[in-house]
């Protein structure tokens, strides 16, 4: 049997615990203790966080359109595949650790997006990139879904106070993108408080037919 080899490790701001970044063969697995929060193996609700929220812009080929959380890249690749060239995508990703592993052990599943020239990473925390303002749609791939796993501060992302702050980010009719790795009962309700009109969406974590379910919110901003 061939063991996990660790190829990084990173602490993560905020004394929200260490990142390693683990391969066996030809599988990739990003963990946060003994907790997996993405795995190369696992891509399609992640691509369908993108493919869906791209599918409801007014405007793709002007959109600019905000990723939160870098991960192996499945959502950014899967915008950049339907967007046209006139599109700007953002990436925020907190950890420093991650993008420079994107270029290094986990480029090949970028296959070169980040030099994409509708890209932008800004290695920050993506609460500070959403109020900078004006987005089409703000895709959320944040911890394991709309409770602090990794990060207790990340429940300020999805909080009563934190979905109000994106939906003022937001154009007119823009989308906020929320992916999850399970259900969260009352997460709808409180995106309807903040004044989205919403659809909750179970997707499989392999894409197809069989495999885990994961869910993906779409809440749209009035306009």
């Amino acid at each position: 049997m061939i063991r996990w080899e660790q190829l990084g490790a990173a602490e993560m701001p905020g004394g929200g615990g260490e990142l390693r970044l683990m391969r066996r063969g030809s599988e990739l697995s990003i963990m946060a203790g003994a907790v997996e929060l993405m795995n190369n193996r696992l891509t399609g609700s992640e691509e369908a966080l993108a493919t869906m929220a791209c599918a409801k812009l007014r405007d793709p080929g002007r959109a600019r359109v905000l990723i939160g959380g870098l991960g192996m890249g499945f959502t950014l690749r899967a915008a950049l595949t339907v967007l046209p060239p006139g599109a700007q995508v953002t990436v925020a990703e907190l950890v420093p650790a991650v993008a420079e592993w994107a270029r290094g052990p986990m480029a090949e599943l970028f296959a070169g997006s980040l030099d994409d020239p509708r890209v932008r990473l800004r290695v920050e925390d993506v609460a500070a990139v959403i109020a900078t303002g004006d987005w089409d749609a703000i895709l959320l791939d944040v911890d394991n879904g709309p409770e602090g796993l990794t990060r207790t501060e990340n429940d300020r992302l999805y909080d009563l106070g934190g979905l109000s702050t994106a939906l003022r980010a937001l154009r007119p009719g823009g989308v906020l993108a929320v992916w999850s790795s399970a259900p969260h009962p009352g997460f709808a309700k409180r995106l309807r408080t903040a004044g989205y009109a919403v659809a909750e969406v179970g997707v499989r974590a392999r894409g197809g037919r069989k495999g885990a379910r994961h869910v993906i919110w779409l809440a749209t901003a009035p306009g």
